[in-house]
Parts: C-alpha cells; sequence; structure tokens
C-alpha cells in the first residue's frame, strides 16, 4: 500500500502514472472516522500535492483503482469526483482522468513566535507590556473578571437582537454614555449624535482626516510632539509644520509665523505629548481666535483624563464646539486590545462623518460596545479611573524616587518620567540595549521635528511599574546607561 509510482517521461504530453501496486501509497482505513471515497480522495491529493502525481498524469479507471483497493466501483467514482470539483484532477471522458496542473507549492513552516517590530526610530518591543513603556494601561489594575462578565452579558445579549447592520456610528446607548462622561469628566457638552465611535485613535484620526478632505493640506504639529501622528499625517497627504511647545502649550504666535496657511492644527491640550505641561487658559483663547472660522482645530486628548496632581482641565472642545474635533480613546484607560476611540463633532459636521463612518470607517463590533456601555453605565468606569489615578501617582513617585537616590535629574511628565541626557547621547541605542534586559523606555529625541530643538532623552512610563520593583527596574535601566558611560 505504500509503494512509490514509477513516473514515465513527457507526463505532460499523458502518460500514465502506476505505483509499484497501483494505489499511489493509499491506504484505507475501514473503521476510520473518514468514508472510504474522502480517504481515497485525500491520498490521491497527497500524492499530487507531494509532486508524486505530477501534472498530466493519468489516473487509473475507476474499476482497476477499485479492483486494487478492495472497494466498489462507485465509491472511487466518488472520490474522482470530489477531486475534480477541488480542480485537482480532470474528466476527460474516454480519454481519461488527468492531474491538472497546479502552481508550484511550498511546505508551510510555522515562524517562531517573536515580538513586535521596530517602528522608525523606536524599537520593537514585546508583545506583553514591558516595564517604562509607553501607553499602555498597567495590566494589574485591569478589572478582569468584571470586565469578563460585561463581555459575556452583551455577547448574550446581542444574540437576542434582530440581524442587520449595527449604526456604523456606534451603538446610540453607548454614545450617550460617553457624552455623558465627557460633560462630567472633560466639561465637554455633546450631543449623542455628536459621538462616533471608532477603532480606537487611529480609526478617529483617519475619519477626521477623510471627513475635512485634509489630502495636500497643511497643518500644524506640537515640536516636541507625538511622532506617529505625523506619520499619520504624511499617509493622509498633509504636511507636517512642527510649532515649538513650551510650559504653556503650543506656540500659536510662532506658528502664524512660520505658516500661516495651514488647514488645521493637532494639539494634545490637556497634557502635551511628551511634556505632560496643561494648555494656558490664554494659549487656547488665542488658538481658538485663529481658528474661529476658518480653520479647523483637533484635540487628541491624550491622556487628559489622567491627570495624577489636580483635575483634568476641561477640553479645548468645551471652549469652542464650532471649530475643535475632539478625539479619545479607552486604550489607555482599559486595553489596548480593545480598539475603541471616540471622535465627538461639531454639529455642522455630524452629516459629513456620517457619511464617512457609514462607507469607509465603521465603529467596532456591537458587543464590545455594548460590554463597555454597561460598564459605563453602572459607574465602574469612573471608579477605575480613580484606582488608576492614585496607582499612577504612587508609582511615578517610586520611580522619580529611585532615580533622585542615583543623583539622576528627572522630571514628571504625564504618566511618565522624563530623563534627560547630555547632547550627543544616543538614546535610541540606549532604549534597544534596555529592551534586550526586558524594559522598554522611549527615546526622546524622535518626538522633535526640528533639529535645533532636537534633546536627547528616555521617556520612562510608570504604569506598569509597581512601587516594590521600581528601584530594581531604575537601577537595572542604570547599569545599562553606565555600560555606554551615562553617568549623573
Amino acid at each position: 500500500m505504500d509503494g512509490i509510482p514509477e513516473r514515465a517521461k513527457s507526463c505532460e504530453s499523458g502518460c500514465t502514472i502506476r505505483g509499484m501496486d497501483g494505489s499511489f501509497g493509499i491506504s484505507i482505513d475501514r473503521g476510520g472516522r473518514l468514508s472510504l471515497s474522502e480517504q481515497i480522495a485525500d491520498g490521491i491529493r497527497a500524492a499530487i500535492r507531494e509532486g508524486r502525481l505530477p501534472p498530466g498524469a493519468r489516473l487509473p479507471s475507476w474499476n482497476d483503482l477499485a479492483t486494487q483497493l478492495g472497494v466498489a466501483r462507485g465509491t472511487v467514482r466518488s472520490a474522482y469526483e470530489s477531486l475534480a470539483d477541488g480542480q485537482f484532477v480532470i474528466a476527460a471522458g474516454a480519454a481519461g482522468t488527468r492531474v491538472a496542473k497546479r502552481p508550484p507549492t511550498s511546505r508551510i513552516v510555522p515562524e517562531p513566535a517573536k515580538g513586535k517590530e521596530s517602528f522608525g526610530p523606536f524599537p520593537g518591543g514585546a508583545t506583553s507590556p514591558l516595564p517604562f513603556q509607553l501607553g499602555v494601561p498597567a495590566t494589574d489594575l485591569f478589572p478582569a473578571a468584571l470586565w469578563s462578565r460585561k463581555l459575556a452579558q452583551a455577547a448574550r445579549d446581542a444574540i437576542a437582537v434582530p440581524t442587520g447592520y449595527p449604526d456604523a456610528a456606534g451603538e446610540p446607548g453607548l454614545r450617550a454614555e460617553i457624552a455623558g462622561y465627557l460633560a462630567v469628566a472633560r466639561g465637554l457638552a455633546c450631543r449623542p449624535a455628536q459621538v462616533f465611535v471608532t477603532q480606537g485613535y487611529a480609526g478617529a484620526f483617519s475619519l477626521v482626516m477623510r471627513m475635512i478632505r485634509a489630502h495636500g493640506s497643511k497643518a500644524w504639529v506640537e515640536d516636541p510632539g507625538y511622532p506617529f501622528a505625523r506619520t499619520a499625517l504624511g499617509w493622509s497627504g498633509v504636511e507636517a509644520v512642527g510649532v515649538p511647545v513650551d510650559r504653556d502649550g503650543l506656540d500659536v504666535a510662532a506658528g502664524i509665523a512660520k505658516a500661516p496657511d495651514v488647514a488645521f492644527a493637532l494639539v494634545t491640550a490637556g497634557q502635551q505629548a511628551p511634556l505632560g505641561h496643561t494648555m494656558s487658559l490664554e494659549r487656547r483663547h488665542a488658538l481658538l481666535d485663529w481658528a474661529a472660522g476658518r480653520r479647523w482645530i483637533v484635540e487628541d486628548d491624550f491622556l487628559g483624563e489622567l491627570q495624577l496632581v489636580r483635575r483634568a482641565a476641561p477640553a479645548l472642545a468645551s471652549m469652542d464646539a464650532r471649530r475643535v474635533l475632539h478625539i479619545g480613546s479607552f486604550s489607555k484607560t482599559m486595553s489596548p486590545s480593545l480598539r475603541m476611540g471616540f471622535l465627538v463633532v461639531p454639529m455642522d459636521l455630524v452629516d459629513a462623518a456620517t457619511q464617512v463612518a457609514g462607507t469607509l470607517e465603521p465603529a467596532p463590533p456591537p458587543v464590545v460596545q455594548m460590554a463597555l456601555e454597561s460598564f459605563l453605565h453602572e459607574g465602574h468606569y469612573l471608579r477605575h479611573l480613580r484606582r488608576m489615578k492614585r496607582a499612577y501617582a504612587e508609582r511615578r513617585e517610586a520611580v522619580m524616587g529611585a532615580l533622585a537616590a542615583r543623583s539622576f535629574a528627572c522630571e514628571a511628565s504625564g504618566l511618565s518620567v522624563r530623563l534627560p541626557l547630555a547632547d550627543g547621547v544616543d538614546d535610541g541605542a540606549l532604549a534597544r540595549e534596555a529592551m534586550a534586559v526586558g524594559l522598554s523606555p522611549v527615546p526622546l529625541s524622535p518626538w522633535f521635528v526640528s533639529d535645533a530643538m532636537r534633546c536627547s532623552g528616555l521617556l520612562l512610563g510608570v504604569t506598569n511599574v509597581p512601587v516594590d520593583r521600581a528601584t530594581a527596574h531604575v537601577n537595572a535601566l542604570l547599569d545599562v546607561l553606565a555600560r555606554r558611560g551615562v553617568r549623573p
């Protein structure tokens, strides 16, 4: 039963391939789970894939193969019909059944598990959060059991809903809950119709770019500012113009002097990324006056609700509901794996946003939205935020204390600690070396747009640095710096 076929030359012209026993190595298990015809078809398919039956090879007649295998003629016929349906063979009547031509195949070898690849100047990270990693909430603070119950209940509720296309703008209940949360936490009064649930920050950003037809325009971006936002602008066909940032936020006067003809500004007014400063009231008024009637402001509420020292300042959109588009996300408060974000648009843009969402940027699956709606409605989200803020404040103090104990100067920066380095120090190389020992600091220099302003440093996220491990993690990082000759 396991003989190897003897191949004749010029099979493409129609040779007949016969094994030493005429069975192509097919084995029959009469007590097996598969029917006899399925076993025969599987055996011939394997012979074709492995090259033991080349294209053009003629298969035995139904009678011949049935006799060889000791099965009924109809069983072989059924196997051949299955092979023909799958385009493995071609039935040519009196000319017999022949192996069809197929593209060459290669055996697929599973790739070993690996971490995320590097992105531009940033080193690749592990698939799970590491100490000092930015942009991820604390894994040990996530209410996993409660969230699992919410997901399970939402799945049961979703089954009872009549089948149909979900609202591309998001589930009405969740949009109403987000609007209520924004009124309480961010001082932003809006209608549920202005809220669009998106596939995380990226989905909201893409929706904005399409909605305001940004392609071919220019935009102010903060310098320093979020590097991936500049990358996203580039993919959207927008030229990013860096505008200096100081402790008061974006320098509007400098932006007007440098590039007065931009179509919109992208800002992190609540907590500037990466410096952590809140935009002053004077700068807010200046920015809104600049935008009045002619330009847009895209507000990335980067950690705005996670102000650790005092109550978060109101959202910029709360001061002008006509020119500001407000982007928020649950990635840094709940989990990045949810891919849940939202966009609040002025009333004049609701129709445009509805059309874009309905055709190109629909909301995430309803089940996750329904679970989040219940989580918000029952007050779990606000309680979760309070717990996180207390823990993050303690963790940030622990990291800063450990650095001070080793005589390293540092500065609090939102949910991270900024560790300045001397000019000329390659912070990207240091970040890559730290990754090798299980740490994930982020280099500061790539956040700058202008070479003249560029500074070297490391951003140390504090969310996944428990207080009792802060000193050990800091010492491990400083050992990496010491090996490169970096000292206080």
